[in-house]
């Protein structure tokens, strides 16, 4: 099987010319006018990047979803091939009812029509991975039953293994292989696909970001009904709504389109800064609007299987970045950068500012409601990368997101200013975090274990402060001797600061 599926690639890659690719390493340049001349039959009129998404669209699912997710590294990618990539799109033609019954029945140990009280074979979407299909519960709820593809994962470590033999030859023969570190590339997909094939994490996930959004008044997460879930098949709550794509239906139903491009704008900067997690997957087909009574006006999120997650320190590091970049403060963007630790501490901070500068000038020139914020993320992470930067899997994640929100906020509302929407956002979550409130909420945090380790903390101190030097150097003693009085003022300077800290305590659990 693999041996047939590499004759297709080859075979898929010569028909779209993507040889073009390994005759630019200079020993294979000779070569390209032979390989032309006898592929003589071939249209290579289309532009190199063009050829490249129609081959992927030949060679089916995986490689889809694979360049899907190549098109989100910006930061990597030539402009041209990554826009060409994002213009992908993952449908698939169902498969079987019956197999969709075997594998539900395998599951449940029953007849589908003892597990549900209706199920419609007819599939509602299809894509690479699952399937979706309307059901009702034995009660009558009205629930959406994903379904994993029979055998995907077969197929996908078969696809996998071929993507990293091909990472490899990458790296070896064209001349920007080893820059764009294909082998790396590869392992993040096989990481994110593999995430995709266990429902049961999908499901997890949707269950964090209901609960993280389950007071608003923006967004509908749907509920997971867990005693029919697994790892093979997800059931949640069925949602209803007009795809966000649909500008024309959403203004005949009498939804507020400037009010809307707000809301996602919110709710973005909502799940990156005060949840740090934030759904990944933000294309037309996951958004919904809600146009019922109830929820009139609100997003409704599908597709929970690509999340991301950012620590305090991301987070940290992202507003500030945002903050500095609002104000043209360019030195504070690149000492942001060493303090994050995303620069080797012997970076000159000129140096990288001179950097940031010379990319974020030109775009500043420009009328902000026009400057997309995910553009000046690619561009940040790009000229970083001279400093030998790392870019972390979260921030690719981050960053693809971000270029959606925008997307859909500008197809909403043309005129949307993302730059004056977040500016006050951030800068009340700054405050928030570096606040009075936010110590007090950290020693709260941090009280359990203060508590037990204070006590002791004072006879630690004292000890190690009067401790005989363990250097023999005669120097070294005579010092420790002449600083044995400032020992005990600092000895005592550290009882005096734990109960303090005791005193604090004490007074904010009243």
């Amino acid at each position: 099987m693999r041996l047939t599926r590499l004759v297709r690639i080859v075979v898929v890659a010569l028909k779209h010319g993507l040889d073009d690719f390994a005759f630019d390493h200079p020993r294979l340049k000779p070569l390209r006018p032979v390989v032309h001349g006898v592929l003589f039959w071939r249209d290579l009129s289309a532009p190199r990047a063009m050829r490249l998404r129609r081959a992927l669209e030949d060679l089916g699912p995986i490689f889809i979803k694979f360049g899907q997710m190549l098109s989100t590294r910006r930061d990597i990618l030539p402009p041209a091939i990554a826009d060409e990539l994002a213009l992908l799109q993952d449908r698939v033609p169902p498969f079987a009812s019956s197999e969709v019954e075997t594998a539900i029945e395998r599951v449940h140990g029953k007849p589908i029509s003892e597990v549900f009280r209706s199920f419609d074979l007819v599939p509602v979407a299809s894509a690479s991975v699952a399937q979706v299909h309307f059901a009702e519960l034995p009660d009558g709820t009205p629930v959406a039953v994903k379904v994993l593809r029979p055998r995907v994962a077969e197929v996908i470590d078969h696809d996998l293994a071929l993507m990293q033999t091909g990472a490899t030859l990458v790296e070896r023969l064209w001349s920007e292989g080893r820059r764009l570190r294909s082998r790396d590339v590869v392992s993040e997909f096989d990481k994110t696909i593999h995430d995709e094939l266990d429902l049961m994490r999908e499901a997890a996930n949707c269950s964090q970001l209901r609960r993280n959004f389950e007071r608003s008044q923006l967004l509908r997460i749907p509920v997971v009904h867990w005693d029919f879930t697994s790892t093979g098949i997800l059931v949640m709550e069925r949602m209803a709504g007009i795809p966000i794509g649909h500008i024309d239906e959403l203004v005949a139903a009498g939804v507020d389109l400037k009010r809307l491009a707000r809301a996602g704008v919110e709710i973005f900067f909502t799940q990156v800064f005060r949840d740090g997690f934030f759904h990944a997957d933000m294309h037309p087909g996951n958004i919904f609007v809600a146009v019922d009574r109830a929820d009139f006006g609100k997003y409704v999120a599908l597709d929970f299987g690509i999340m991301g997650t950012l620590s305090q320190r991301d987070k940290g590091y992202l507003a500030q970045n945002f903050l500095a970049f609002f104000r043209r403060d360019y030195h504070r963007v690149a000492t942001a950068h060493l303090e994050s630790g995303w620069v080797p501490p012997d970076t000159r901070v000129d140096e990288l500012e001179s950097e940031i500068r010379a990319v974020c000038e030109p775009i500043f020139d420009r009328p902000l409601k026009e400057i997309s914020l995910g553009r000046v993320l690619v561009q940040l992470f790009r000229a970083s990368r001279r400093f030998n930067v790392e870019i972390q899997p979260q921030l690719v994640l981050l960053q693809k997101t971000l270029l959606n929100v925008e997307g859909l906020g500008r197809q909403l509302d043309p005129d949307l200013d993302l730059w004056v929407t977040a500016k006050p956002f951030l800068e009340r979550w700054m405050e928030d975090q570096v606040g009075l409130g936010a110590l007090g909420r950290r020693f709260a945090a941090e009280a359990p274990y203060l508590v037990a380790a204070l006590p002791e903390l004072p006879r630690l101190l004292h000890q190690r402060l009067l401790a005989p030097p363990a250097a023999s150097d005669l120097a070294l003693k005579e010092l420790a001797a002449a600083q044995t009085s400032r020992n005990r003022w600092l000895a005592l300077i550290a009882v005096l600061l734990t109960l303090l800290i005791v005193l604090l305590l004490r007074q904010a659990g009243r």
